[in-house]
């Protein structure tokens, strides 16, 4: 924003005073040398005497009879005094003429009462004239009576000519410093006007003349002829004064539309300075209390409202409202530092502005606040509501900007950082307690880095931070060490000093795979700083077993998923007293072209890092649900269940991509079953609450697999509202052998009777485990006694031949049709339970 301040302007009118001083003292050259021959030539007659008042009459009455233009609190004028001296040149000496137009222009100022200053600018600059067209007179040795009427036109002209151009090389640089504007704009502005004005009195000047050459009775047609000139000439200028006002309005508006509040108040501020002359503009807003002042040259004052300004004398304020008056932004001011009175039109012209700024104002300030929301909405599109730390998003991008430029700037690393058992925190203490150890885990991390790193929370605990230009790789650990050195003091929370560990790993940026495989490694390295028992790990590739071997499978994902490598088994869950199919279990693998059959257990990991998750997911359940949909129109309404990755639980679009491949298919949502394993993640988020609500409430059956193998199985019953319970296959390995093993199989089942759930047990392997579980009171369970994975159509067949004849069914039932079976009190429920869950056989 430009500023001009109040030393400027005081150094302008230093300079403005200075060259009226040079003009004052060129002045008294002419006038010593006038003086001094009015001495040795004094007039000898009364009619010599006539002629001096007459000359000085004719140069005052020039000087008042004017065309005023005002320009601040000053009025400026063009006059018709070179008319006065070219006549007086034709019927006086030189030295008569040049005294008479100052005791001329002297005796107009003080009847006009004009300030001292501009009394002696006037009084000198017209005795300069009156000298150079004397001495022009002289140097084409002018005479009167002239000899023809070519002579008096010619020297005439000449003469004239001189005077024009002395003028205006005498008043536009003065006038150029009290407007402040440049001389070259002031000497072009209103040319045209000032180059008419001229020929007008020259003509005026030749008509004189030419009267006065051939008859001077005729002089009394001079009067009227100069009177008409004027009031055409005056009447001329006022319209071009008002035409060149309305352009500079119809500019000045169109400059206002901008959508910057600053440049709309420097805009209005220099541009009404000039639309009215103003020698200062000030606007006060009454949002935020600001005021704005400055003239031509730029902004002078930007500051708090109240502040006195150093320009006294005419204030003429004009409110900024709509054309309405419903809304009032503000006020604007035009000071002058003398007394202005604003004609009709000036006060519409500001009125016309005032609301046009009025509207600018308002329009720049609504643009500012979506600015505003724009940035915060991008603030928070890039941060952690939590912690304020750039989110997982923010470090993507910011990564993988940098990678594009590390060769340039240095080596580029990343620490990911995960505390251990936080979870022990959050259900000791509840989440509140454990979201301000988070925080203040993001401000120690923010303290212990450097102003070049980029701290970031990646979800629940786990942080990284992206190192950036780093001389040599080996400088990452020493980094990362400080950074968990950060983390090793205890956490005070409400009068509580809480301790928390946290593991680390370090990867350097890799030369390709870009900010993902970087994300990957560091994952990789934090995993096996666990495994270790240490505090921090630098990733190895030689111990590497996330990407089959190092075979580089992540860069294979995108492929496998476009050309459908991923394929879909299915092991049947049966009745274990009557060998009937009740469901079946899609299990994916991956067939690789070059490496074959591949188990999820060792692409999954991958396929969750790569962000083809919910690609992967949809596949294979598009998949399951056609399975699902021929076994029932061939005659076995067999529900499928389907393995669900905790990733999958935190988008709030699951559940919508779900039911719609159920719709998709046309299968009821009780024909699907998601299987969820036991994570974290399950017991600390909200969005996984609500995304399984969302889904049961829609009649999509859920199930919690490998129970008994996490932290918490009885607080995850309590939140997630699973309708079946699979026991581990470990378990059911074990059972006898092991009492503590039957023991949880049996507490197990005794849950799923209280809770009205059923229990599912994975790894039955022998005759002697489905006898043994059938007595504990489990009713189905899925194993190599039954079936191994199998294809979707090998699993029909199955199914269509059936055990001993009996379609729908794997395994011969466990006792004879219509035997009498003692059933102890602990397996009446289940009993009821798998009758209900029989299949629908064909007939």
């Amino acid at each position: 924003m430009s500023r001009v301040s109040s030393e400027d302007t005081t150094r302008a009118d230093r300079r403005l005073l200075l060259l009226v001083g040079i003009i004052v003292i060129l002045a008294v050259g002419p006038t010593l040398i006038a003086v001094t021959d009015l001495l040795a030539h004094p007039p000898n007659s009364v009619g010599d005497g006539a002629t001096i008042v007459a000359l000085t009459f004719m140069t005052a009455l020039g000087t008042i009879i004017k065309a005023p233009i005002r320009i601040r609190s000053t009025t400026h004028a063009i006059t018709w005094i070179e008319a006065a001296i070219v006549i007086g040149l034709a019927v006086a000496p030189p030295a008569w003429v040049l005294l008479a137009t100052g005791a001329g222009v002297g005796i107009a100022s003080a009847i006009m009462k004009l300030p001292s200053i501009k009394t002696a600018f006037g009084v000198s600059k017209n005795i300069l004239v009156a000298g150079g067209a004397s001495a022009t007179a002289l140097a084409v040795h002018w005479q009167w009576p002239p000899v023809g009427l070519t002579e008096l036109i010619g020297l005439l002209g000449a003469i004239y000519l001189v005077a024009a151009l002395l003028d205006d090389l005498l008043a536009i640089p003065v006038i150029a410093l009290a407007t402040g504007t440049r001389i070259s704009r002031q000497f072009l502005n209103n040319l045209d006007l000032r180059l008419a004005g001229f020929g007008v009195r020259f003509v005026v000047a030749l008509c004189t003349l030419f009267i006065l050459w051939a008859d001077p009775r005729l002089l009394l047609a001079v009067p009227p002829l100069v009177l008409s000139l004027h009031l055409a000439y005056s009447a001329r200028i006022r319209g071009r004064t008002e035409q060149q006002a309305w352009q500079r309005l119809a500019r000045t508006t169109d400059a206002l539309n901008v959508v910057d509040l600053d440049n709309v108040l420097t805009t209005a501020v220099t541009q009404a300075a000039e639309l009215f002359s103003a020698d200062e503009v000030e606007i006060e807003l009454r949002d935020g209390g600001r005021t704005v002042r400055g003239g031509t040259g730029g902004i002078t004052f930007d500051g708090p409202t109240g502040t006195p300004t150093d320009v006294d004398g005419t204030v003429i304020p004009a409110p900024l409202e709509g054309h309405d008056r419903t809304v009032d932004v503000g006020m604007l001011r035009l000071r002058f530092r003398g007394p202005v009175q604003l004609s009709e039109r000036e006060q519409y012209t500001l009125r016309t502005f005032a609301s046009a700024l009025c509207t600018a104002v308002r329009n720049a300030q609504a643009y500012a606040e979506l600015a505003r929301v724009a940035d915060e909405h991008a603030y928070a599109a890039a941060h952690d509501a939590l912690t304020d730390l750039a989110n997982r998003r923010h470090l993507l991008d910011e990564g993988t900007e940098q990678l594009s430029t590390r060769h340039a700037d240095g080596v580029t690393a990343l620490v990911l950082i995960d505390l251990n058992h936080f979870k022990e925190v959050n259900d000791t203490l509840g989440h509140a307690a454990g979201d301000q150890v988070l925080v203040q885990v993001a401000d120690r991390l923010r303290g212990a880095a450097q102003a070049t790193d980029l701290v970031a929370r990646l979800g629940g605990d786990e942080f990284a931070v992206l190192l950036r230009g780093l001389p040599a790789p080996a400088v990452a650990a020493h980094r990362a060490e400080t950074l968990l050195v950060a983390l090793h003091e205890p956490f005070e929370l409400d009068g509580m000093r809480i301790s928390v560990e946290a593991s680390g790993g370090i990867s350097i940026a890799p030369s390709s795979g870009g900010m993902a495989e970087l994300l990957r490694r560091a994952d990789v390295a934090m995993y096996q700083a666990k495994r270790a028992g240490q505090r921090i790990a630098t990733y190895a590739p030689t111990r590497d077993t996330a990407d089959l071997g190092r075979l580089t499978l992540g860069g294979d994902l995108p492929r496998a998923v476009a050309d459908h490598e991923f394929v879909v088994n299915f092991q049947p869950i049966v009745d274990l007293g009557s060998g009937a199919v009740t469901s079946a279990e899609a299990l994916a693998r991956w067939h690789h072209p070059t490496h074959g059959m591949i188990d999820p257990l060792r692409f999954l990991e991958a396929v969750e890092r790569s962000g083809l998750l919910p690609a992967f997911a949809e596949a294979i359940l598009d998949q399951a649900l056609i399975a699902a949909a021929t076994w029932r129109e061939a005659g076995f309404d067999v529900p499928v269940a389907v393995n669900v990755s905790p990733r999958s639980l935190l988008d709030a679009r699951f559940p919508g991509s779900v039911l719609a491949r159920l719709r998709a298919h046309d299968l009821p949502p009780d024909r699907l079953v998601l299987e969820l394993t036991e994570t974290l993640t399950l017991s600390q988020l909200d969005v996984v609450d609500r995304v399984l609500s969302r889904l049961r409430d829609e009649g999509v059956r859920l199930a919690l697999d490998d129970f008994g193998t996490g932290y918490s199985s009885l607080s995850l019953l309590s939140r997630i509202p699973v309708h079946e319970l699979k026991i581990d296959r470990s378990f059911v390995t074990t059972m006898e052998s092991s009492a503590e093993a039957a023991a949880v199989i049996r507490s197990t089942l005794d849950l799923g009777r209280s809770l009205d759930l059923d229990v599912v047990a994975e790894g039955v392997e022998s005759e002697p485990q489905r006898r043994a579980l059938w007595e504990l009171g489990c009713v189905a369970g899925q194993g190599h006694l039954f079936a191994r994975p199998m294809p979707s159509g090998t699993l029909l067949a199955a199914m269509q031949r059936g055990s001993g004849g009996r379609p729908g069914t794997l395994a011969a039932p466990l006792h004879d049709a219509g035997a009498v079976i003692r059933l102890n009190q602990n397996r009446r429920q289940a009993g009821r339970s798998g009758a209900d869950r029989l299949p629908h056989l064909p007939a």
